[in-house]
């Protein structure tokens, strides 16, 4: 059994840093082609994908803002956590097989415990694959919740 734990607003400093890895594979692009109805086939036909410039498949840019939101929403600042915007600059394309570092750093405190957080998504060869910066209303109650389970999906 594990747990999420939060960071409040007023334990959080300027510097303090997270992070987490993700591989990507082929169950990561249909579920999440099949959530977001973003068909796309760059990110599903290797032979419609093959003849573009990325000579491959390539995963969608927002599977990386979604591992940025849950990075956000499981470690910094953590449960409780609520997005209020987040700018992103797609700079490589990640592919099938990737291990993605999400690496998150807190940037800025800023009033009604908001705080500005560099996001950014490095790849296996260490890099930069996404370059950010969210805007999050950090906690203002320290929690620690079990961390749920989800159910197998299968296709």
């Amino acid at each position: 059994m594990s747990f999420l734990e939060n960071r409040p607003y007023d334990e959080l400093t300027v510097g303090d840093h997270a992070s987490v890895s993700h591989l990507v594979t082929e169950r990561d692009l249909v579920l999440f082609a099949s959530v977001s109805g973003d068909v796309n086939p760059v990110h599903l036909d290797e032979e419609f994908a093959a003849a573009t410039p990325f000579k491959g498949r390539i995963a969608h840019g927002m599977l990386s803002g979604a591992l940025i939101s849950a990075a956000i929403a499981c470690e910094l600042p953590g449960p409780g956590s609520i997005y209020i915007g987040q700018e992103l600059s797609f700079l490589r394309p990640v592919r099938l097989g990737d291990e993605l570092r999400i690496e998150l750093e807190i940037l800025e405190k800023l009033p009604k415990n908001r705080v500005r957080i560099a996001t950014r998504v490095l790849n296996q060869e260490g890099k930069k694959a996404v370059d950010g910066v969210a805007t999050v209303m950090a906690p203002t109650e320290k929690i620690s919740v079990q961390r749920p389970e989800l159910p197998l999906v299968t296709f």
